[in-house]
């Protein structure tokens, strides 16, 4: 790989910024200050450095977002921020959300631009666990969770027009009340489906007032990540994540 497109793919700037840069000594292959910026590097066996500071190159990107309400989980919207928007000091080239969190729906998102990893996680036939912290209108009953954990009418069918139900749930009802005093519960469910949660919540005669998700699979919101905050996951969480 040329040495300028692997400082640009890492967000240090322009072509012509690394042209520059070089040319004032800032950039360095194995401890030697580069000679010109198109300098061909092995991107993984060579020492890079910008300004003293080592650079990794990796082919894909990975970054876990708390996705604040308000804004959408796409990768462009022409009236919200979205949340790509948040990612706005990385190279966001060709990131995407790993599903679909609801405007008003925070929690863990997972973008990144590499598709074999989002498709893995998102087929129905892999069955990735996700979980999220629901808030509703009132408590459960037995027969609510009941239904809930083995599957509920949302209004979907099949091909052949039969009711497609939700995929067996599990329900763990939290010891206390939120600050407004509504029940919460933690959902585990295996699919995506639109609006999933909250019309799983409508259809035993319920309403959710605050959604958060928590985890996806192995990879987990962590608890001092602010909403609209975000962070690179480690190699271990990668490497789990693709298991």
């Amino acid at each position: 790989m040329r040495l300028d497109k692997f400082l640009s793919e890492l967000n240090i700037g322009t072509r012509k910024q690394i042209k520059e840069y070089v040319k004032n000594g800032r950039c360095t292959v194995n401890g030697v200050p580069a000679a010109k910026a198109d300098v061909h590097i092995d991107e993984n066996n060579d020492e890079i450095a910008f300004d003293g500071v080592p650079l990794r190159y990796s082919k894909f990107h990975y970054y876990l977002l708390n996705k604040p309400a308000g804004v959408v989980s796409a990768t462009r919207d022409g009236r919200n921020e979205t949340v790509l928007d948040l990612l706005a000091g990385e190279n966001i080239k060709g990131l995407s959300p790993c599903g679909r969190l609801d405007i008003d729906t925070e929690g863990l998102l997972l973008l990144t631009d590499d598709g074999d990893l989002i498709h893995k996680l998102l087929s129905p036939k892999k069955h990735v666990d996700k979980v999220y912290e629901v808030h509703i209108s009132k408590p459960l009953k037995e027969t609510d969770i009941e239904k809930l954990e083995n599957g509920v009418n949302i209004g979907d069918k099949n091909d052949d027009g039969s009711v497609d139900l939700t995929l067996p749930a599990k329900v763990q009802v939290a010891e206390e009340e939120d600050a407004e005093g509504n029940p919460v519960i933690f959902l585990t469910i295996h699919e995506g489906r639109f609006h999933q949660v909250k019309r799983m919540l409508e259809a035993v005669d319920n309403e959710v007032v605050f959604l958060r998700r928590l985890s996806m699979g192995s990879l987990k919101l962590d608890d001092d990540l602010k909403p609209g905050d975000y962070r690179e996951l480690t190699d271990q969480e990668i490497n789990e994540l693709k298991k």
